[in-house]
């Protein structure tokens, strides 16, 4: 059961971070997904734990280093593609 919440809660995070960014995660669903798990593991490394916790992501730190892996993502695509 916990490895479906963090789907959920990883799919959530990852959804709010690309409204704030204003770009979509490339993969749609399963995209979210890994932005939300991957930004949970870089905003915990910058930020620390702090804030509430759900399902074993602490979701400021978690919303925060989705938001920058997004950026980065989006910057990245933009650059190759011209």
């Amino acid at each position: 059961m916990g490895l479906i919440w963090s789907l959920i809660i990883g799919g959530i995070i990852g959804w709010l971070a690309s409204l704030i960014v204003g770009r979509d995660v490339p993969g749609g669903i399963i995209g979210n997904i890994i932005a939300g798990i991957i930004g949970s593991a870089i905003g915990s490394r910058l930020l620390g734990s702090w804030g509430p916790e759900v399902a074993d992501f602490y979701i400021l730190p978690a919303l925060i280093g989705a938001v920058i892996l997004i950026a980065i993502v989006s910057l990245v695509l933009n650059l190759i593609r011209g």
